[in-house]
């Protein structure tokens, strides 16, 4: 990949598409991951205003320093940058205790898993409204049209998505590139939304780069049958996620009324 042409082609595509729309500049959350840092990176070097929000939710501390470190990097940096602190853990404990009891513990913590998600997406656009600004998304090509593994009306809310057609091991080429902080680039990738250290391999059960193997082979016309061992249960992995996730991936369905129907007759 020719890395450092990739980073001005997004960025030239960025700045083009905000001032053709007569947009002032971008949101962006970041999380202390590799994908917002980039994001939030590329934004920054447009130009154009950039307003990066931290929103934690019962976030584990080494999260929060690593977006800290991020956002302080990006404003020594690039004049364009503000900062935005929205701890929304006290919010999102209120809703909770609004919210009505259920047997299913584990499709309740799931749900409220998405909920932190649909609250960052929330507070993105209420900053997003106030100031005339874009949100940008941070999902990663395999994230994003691969296993689905982001948050409808989440952190897939956005408007428009710079990464969304770079894999997850091209994003973190663009961050050494761009001189994202090493200890950003060496994390393990989490979504964070669970309050705990689980991170993306631990709840899909496979690293991006065998994610993005199984991807190809998949767009190749590969099936199970055609691997044994790791690589069968990678590609199984890849198979079950994406086949469950196409809701994400796909238009909203419209039902679509005959024309008989709406006439009279």
């Amino acid at each position: 990949m020719q890395t450092e042409k990739v980073i001005d082609y997004i960025v030239n595509w960025l700045k083009d598409y905000a001032t053709s729309a007569n947009i002032k500049g971008f949101v962006v959350g970041v999380s202390g991951g590799i994908d917002s840092a980039v994001t939030s990176t590329l934004c920054a070097k447009t130009g154009l205003d950039l307003l990066v929000l931290e929103m934690p939710i019962h976030q584990g501390k080494n999260q929060v320093t690593r977006a800290d470190r991020h956002i302080d990097w990006l404003i020594d940096n690039y004049s364009n940058v503000q900062r935005q602190p929205v701890n929304l853990t006290t919010v999102f404990d209120k809703l909770i205790s609004v919210l009505p009891a259920v047997e299913n513990e584990e499709m309740r913590f799931m749900a409220l898993a998405n909920t932190r998600a649909r609250l960052r997406m929330t507070t993105l656009y209420y900053f997003a409204g106030l100031n005339g600004y874009l949100v940008a998304g941070t999902g990663n090509k395999v994230e994003d049209f691969g296993v689905g593994f982001y948050t409808k009306y989440g952190d897939g809310g956005v408007d428009v998505s710079p990464i969304a057609d770079l894999l997850k091991t091209e994003v973190w080429e663009l961050g050494r590139v761009l001189g994202v902080n090493e200890e950003i680039i060496e994390a393990a990738p989490t979504d964070g939304l669970w309050g705990d250290n689980r991170t993306d391999e631990d709840q899909i059960g496979a690293s991006y780069p065998e994610l993005e193997w199984a991807m190809q082979m998949d767009d190749d016309g590969k099936t199970a049958t055609d691997f044994s061992g790791r690589q069968k249960e990678v590609f199984t992995i890849y198979k079950k996620f994406n086949t469950a996730n196409q809701h994400k991936m796909i238009p909203i369905p419209v039902c679509e009324i005959p024309h008989a129907l709406k006439t009279t007759s």
